[in-house]
């Protein structure tokens, strides 16, 4: 078999034992390994997904010290906030809590 004489180099290399050796290596590290490029991928999606999630909830935190810092401060949203979300009375107040109805057909 005739080959070009600058492919002959190449294929020497080639068919080393650690060149193949370095190949299979890398072959399996990205494809067949447990934590192989697939894996990765999802593993970095997830940490992303999990940082939106963080900053989301730090929002939420703020907004919710801020509402709640107010509420403390006034008595009179303290007790608005009490009656309406935790259905909160004075004595001798009677309590009379309107549902909606809806429509089913």
């Amino acid at each position: 078999m005739n080959l070009p004489s600058f492919l002959s180099p190449i294929l020497r290399v080639a068919r080393s034992f650690y060149f193949l050796t370095g190949v299979s290596f890398i072959v399996w590290m990205l494809v067949l390994d447990a934590n192989d490029l697939g894996k990765q991928f999802d593993i970095y999606r997830k940490w992303q997904e999990l940082r939106s999630e963080k900053k989301y909830y730090l929002d939420n935190i703020e907004i919710v010290k801020k509402e709640r810092a107010e509420l403390m401060s006034s008595p009179a949203l303290l007790e608005k906030f009490a009656r309406e979300k935790y259905l909160m009375k004075r004595p001798g107040e009677d309590v009379f809590v309107l549902v909606p109805t809806t429509a089913t057909k």
